[in-house]
């Protein structure tokens, strides 16, 4: 799988666990997807999707490098 593949599967797992806002984004948080276990059995490098998916804006999070339990907390939001 590519990278523009698995920021698109991205994009439907944030749908599927996430919440829609009112500004039309939806918001999950780092901890709810690392351990939904269909997305650890599609992202071999879930952090590294996400940097990805970062950098070309489609999310948003606070920090650089989110890591299991410390970063479980923090909200990733996909922009609309």
């Amino acid at each position: 799988m590519n990278v523009d593949d698995e920021i698109e599967q991205l994009r439907e797992e944030i749908k599927r666990l996430g919440h829609k806002e009112s500004d039309g984004s939806y918001k999950v948080t780092f901890g709810v997807l690392f351990n939904d276990d269909r997305c650890a059995n599609i992202f071999e490098a879930l952090v590294g999707t996400l940097r990805a998916a970062k950098k070309r804006k489609i999310v948003t999070y606070d920090g650089e490098l989110l890591l299991q339990g410390v970063h479980d907390n923090v909200e990733i939001i996909l922009k609309d």
